[in-house]
């Protein structure tokens, strides 16, 4: 079964961090690659042309991403309190956020929204808009 989901994390000061997740690696069960997104990209006259890099985007095209999340709540960030991370799955209405909260990942609350487990088919549910028209 293909399910399709991209997931960006936010992160200060953790190229060093972030870096070995940016290679392949036979040990992780996801072969996919995070690829940096550097400030320079936006184009924006006033920003400087900095080699500093704060944000990580992938797309994973199957389910194989289970181990993601502890994967990134084990991992040693310099400024835990800034490491965001959005994920949005192939049937969720939005992106999700997680953040480091007493050393765990845990996805916040979203106002007006709702996240149905469906173990056999996502890693972290379904996550809905409940204002949506249609619904409610």
């Amino acid at each position: 079964m293909s399910r399709f989901a991209e997931v960006i994390v936010i992160a200060r000061d953790a190229e060093e961090v972030m870096e070995p997740l940016t290679r392949p690696d036979d040990s992780r069960e996801w072969y996919q690659c995070f690829k940096p997104v550097y400030d320079r990209y936006f184009g924006a006259p006033n920003l400087r042309d900095s080699t500093a890099c704060f944000m990580w985007v992938i797309e994973f095209m199957r389910m194989n991403w289970q181990g993601l999340l502890s994967h990134l709540e084990s991992l040693n960030w310099p400024d835990p309190t800034s490491v965001q991370v959005l994920i949005h799955d192939e049937e969720d209405d939005c992106f999700g956020l997680w953040m480091i909260y007493d050393g765990k990942l845990v996805e916040v609350p979203l106002p007006r929204t709702v996240r149905t487990p469906y173990p056999r088919y996502s890693v972290t549910g379904v996550l809905e808009r409940t204002d949506r028209p249609g619904n409610g």
